[in-house]
């Protein structure tokens, strides 16, 4: 795999800084759950820690991909892989391919786990991890062929968009472990985070969108989104009254069609997951993005 001289390097003491994007839930393990984690330990990496916190990752740390699956292939790494529906999905169809997916939250974690057994894969690993260190320092650079973030926590509201993980630091280490012409995969639900993520990625120097200019218009599901008014409503129940919306209160303003465009299409390897599938029943409109290293 590639590696690119001139691509940031950051150091990795700012993320243990900052506010971190992701909100610390109970790690209890209970039946299926907890039996995976016992017997499953052989697909799980053991990340050193630098604090006391289960997602810290000791700087000094390095993870060697050929030597955690007993070969060398193209590794694919996901960022919030939830109850690792994608992942194995994916995973099942490229056995020829390394996954690990990066999660905070341990009980998916070993759901994952449970699933990667039932597919019977070998191809997987997961960690415990918060993905802007992981990244900073775990990855070697020019390591991953593609990143995957997929509906990440949208942090609705004004004080606490500081939380979300697509940002331009995040961009920087993103960049930092693509190999040269890796891709980078992104989805949310909610237009104020689509938006955001597309001036990121625009305005980070080591990316370009692959469908630059496409579905624009009356096609772009920004458009769409602000013809409908969908996220007037939060989880398909109306606002209280009196109340704003999640959304639309921090959304920022509402240009009726969308000139720039630039959203990808749903690529093969994205299941329908359990938690996309709810964005759909609620009516909200998905946004995918696609950039490459260059």
């Amino acid at each position: 795999m590639s590696t690119n001289p001139a691509a940031p390097s950051p150091t990795p003491g700012p993320h243990l800084s900052q506010p971190v994007s992701f909100v610390r839930r109970g790690s209890r393990l209970q039946g299926r759950r907890r039996q995976a984690w016992a017997e499953l330990d052989g697909f799980v990496v053991e990340v050193p820690r630098n604090t006391m916190a289960d997602t810290s990752v000791d700087p000094d740390y390095r993870f060697d991909a050929t030597a955690e699956f007993g070969r060398e292939a193209p590794l694919v790494v996901e960022v919030g892989s939830g109850l690792g529906e994608a992942i194995t999905h994916a995973a099942e169809l490229q056995p020829h391919t390394n996954f690990l997916a990066l999660e905070v939250y341990k009980p998916g974690l070993a759901q994952t786990l449970l699933r990667i057994e039932q597919k019977q894969l070998t191809n997987v690993r997961v960690a415990q991890a918060n993905a802007a260190e992981a990244l900073a320092t775990m990855l070697p650079p020019g390591s991953v062929n593609e990143l995957w973030v997929f509906f990440p926590d949208p942090w609705h509201k004004t004080r606490h968009r500081k939380r979300r993980l697509v940002k331009d630091d995040f961009a920087e280490v993103a960049a930092r472990v693509l190999a040269d012409g890796g891709l980078w995969r992104l989805a949310t639900d909610w237009s104020d985070y689509a938006v955001q993520m597309r001036d990121v990625l625009a305005g980070a120097e080591h990316f370009t969108n692959v469908h630059d200019g496409e579905r624009t218009g009356a096609e772009s599901p920004l458009t769409q989104v602000w013809e409908s008014g969908v996220e007037l409503v939060v989880g398909g129940a109306p606002v209280r009254e009196g109340k704003d919306p999640v959304s639309t209160g921090n959304t920022g303003v509402n240009e009726g069609i969308d000139t720039r465009g630039g959203w990808a299409p749903r690529f093969d390897g994205r299941i329908l997951t359990s938690f996309e599938n709810k964005a759909h029943e609620a009516g909200r409109m998905i946004f995918d993005l696609t950039y490459r290293k260059i």
